[in-house]
């Protein structure tokens, strides 16, 4: 018997093929994938047939061509969201638990947490950036985001951005609100 024997097969249908049967177009099916909430962007074109409107079984994929883009001011997440994986939006939440040492404040009420993805594989890349680029806590800020995402996503990644640079209008009102309790004012 070898190795492969002994092995479960693998699914033979996967979420893209599923997708698919929605939205032919295999790149807007990869956006719908990646960020499930564009799924509801998805609308069915009305046909007029003897003088009464019939819902088409073809999607309007139109919608979907500029959609998931991240707007100003807002974290870009992309997730899938099955069953016992973790989403963006659960990185999102840990990540309130990472604080900056400096401030006292957590790095997504700061505004420092540009965008989280997360794969089919449940790994995760976050997008982030500093307060100044010669911070020199990036170990310190790595090692709790280590911590608290440990047993939510298999790995991650930190890719550190310098643009758009970092200001005070990034920082959230909690964050605000914070920072006004300790202190500083606005």
């Amino acid at each position: 018997m070898s190795n492969s024997d002994s092995l479960v097969p693998g699914p033979s249908y996967s979420i893209l093929d599923a997708v698919m049967k929605e939205v032919p177009d295999e790149g807007l099916a990869r956006k719908v994938i990646s960020n499930p909430s564009l799924a509801g962007t998805i609308g069915h074109q009305g046909e007029e047939e003897s003088g009464t409107k019939k819902t088409s079984s073809a999607p309007d994929i139109s919608k979907l061509a500029d959609a998931g883009e991240p707007q100003p001011g807002t974290i870009a997440i992309t997730a899938l969201n099955d069953i016992g994986r973790a989403t963006a939006e659960d990185i999102k939440e840990a990540m309130h638990q990472v604080i900056d040492p400096e401030l006292g404040i957590d790095v997504v009420d700061l505004g420092l947490v540009y965008g989280i993805e997360i794969d089919e594989l449940n790994r995760a890349i976050l997008t982030m950036t500093l307060t100044t680029p010669a911070c020199p806590l990036t170990d310190l800020l790595e090692d709790e985001t280590a911590s608290v995402l440990a047993g939510l996503v298999e790995e991650f990644r930190i890719d550190w951005v310098w643009t758009p640079v970092w200001s005070m209008d990034m920082i959230t009102p909690e964050g605000r609100e914070q920072l006004n309790a300790i202190g500083y004012n606005f």
